[in-house]
């Protein structure tokens, strides 16, 4: 049997190889950092999550090496059975209290979480209103979920029901989904989006989408991966970045990105709903306890973000330079402030094959960035998905802003 499924797969693939899209991974032979070495040379890291520098931060390794020799390597065990450390405990209090929420409970990753949060919460006589741009693991999260299902048109907040100019499809707003859960009797109803929206780099209208959620009695639910440790003032998310603090109900978010960019990650929340999630959760009932090196790590880098904003003030500081520099030379980007910043390709002619070549390029130049295209982007919306850290100097910047105009004047797209 396996024969025909492997022709099938070859064609298949060479498709996708003939197309551009074929997806090839890069081998990174260094730590995680702003500088890292591929193939035996150094160069400047623009794609990583790792927004506030802290992926190989001397004081983190250090805190996960304590951990290691206090609490060993790992627990072999879910969290209910005998996989529940002192130091877990430590570390919910301590994302609880940074997040503003009343409770907190760890998963092995942010995707996990959001796995976890919808099935047990909702059932056949309530509503889940998600975001049409919300990631993957949200909306794998509500499949598991019997819940009644609206999606509304990105962003929109309005009471239409119209054709999306951009899929053809017949597309609601936020209000209108939120009528028809009422009309349809549903008991409970949930507004879920991501406080970030990863490709695009674009923030979600919180106070909008609370004052909706107050007027229907709906929860909101914010996926907050791409912004917890520095999106706001002190870096608490985007529910400070939006000033709805306390008006946003659950909060999942992760521990591999800002936080360290090891793994982990929770949901955050009443304290009613974290102890519910103990009870009925099943990637927490049935999966490992997050490793104790993991777990020093994020206690370390809470503590971190709590003393001081130098880390989230730099990434600041690094992203509008970006940002205005790469405008001015007359790239086609997403306008924003997030340190997601995409360098739009699809008014090109062959754009998927474009932004590969650019990217490999920009590697070249000493600049590692990574393009995306379909699946992971609709047709026609390529990209090279730049991503600022605090780890990066001014020269760091200005260096890849040079090389994009270098390439960018070579490849005739400026």
């Amino acid at each position: 049997m396996y024969g025909k499924i492997k022709e099938h797969l070859n064609n298949e693939l060479a498709a996708i190889r003939e197309a551009g899209l074929f997806k090839t991974e890069r081998i990174i032979e260094s730590e995680q950092g702003a500088e890292i070495v591929v193939k035996g040379k150094k160069v400047l890291n623009f794609c990583a999550n790792n927004y506030l520098g802290l992926s190989s931060h001397p004081e983190l390794i250090k805190a996960a090496h304590e951990e290691i020799d206090r609490r060993g390597y790992g627990l072999s065990s879910v969290r209910f059975i005998c996989g529940t450390q002192d130091i877990h405990k430590e570390l919910e209090k301590k994302v609880s209290d940074f997040l503003g929420m009343e409770d907190t409970i760890l998963f092995s990753s942010a995707f996990d979480a959001n796995g976890a949060v919808f099935e047990p919460l909702l059932g056949p006589d309530d509503a889940i209103i998600s975001d049409a741009l919300n990631h993957a693991s949200i909306i794998d999260g509500v499949r598991l979920c019997k819940a009644q299902r609206w999606a509304y048109k990105h962003s929109d907040m309005r009471d239409v029901e119209e054709e999306d100019p951009a899929t053809g499809k017949t597309a609601k707003g936020l209000e209108r989904c939120l009528k028809e859960a009422r009309e349809n009797g549903c008991r409970f109803i949930m507004i879920a989006t991501d406080g970030v929206f990863s490709m695009d780099g674009d923030i979600a209208i919180l106070k909008e989408i609370c004052d909706l959620a107050d007027k229907y009695d709906a929860m909101v639910m914010v996926d907050d991966s791409h912004s917890t440790g520095f999106m706001g003032k002190t870096g608490r998310g985007t529910h400070e970045f939006r000033g709805v603090m306390g008006r946003v109900d659950i909060i999942t978010t992760t521990f591999g990105k800002a936080l360290g960019g090891a793994s982990g990650g929770c949901i955050s929340g009443p304290k009613e709903i974290i102890d519910w999630m103990r009870n009925k959760a099943r990637p927490y009932l049935f999966s490992n306890t997050v490793a104790p090196a993991v777990v020093g790590g994020t206690i370390k880098v809470i503590d971190l973000l709590t003393a001081s904003t130098e880390l989230r003030d730099k990434l600041e500081t690094n992203t509008k330079l970006f940002r205005s520099k790469m405008t001015e030379a007359g790239f086609d980007i997403i306008p924003g402030e997030h340190p997601i910043t995409p360098i739009m390709f699809g008014k090109y002619p062959d754009c998927s094959k474009l932004a590969v070549k650019f990217g490999e390029r920009m590697l070249e130049e000493g600049i590692y960035v990574t393009p995306f295209s379909f699946p992971v982007v609709p047709k026609g919306k390529d990209r090279i998905r730049v991503q600022i850290s605090a780890g990066h100097s001014t020269e760091h910047v200005e260096k890849a802003i040079a090389a994009f105009i270098k390439v960018g004047k070579e490849l005739e797209m400026i």
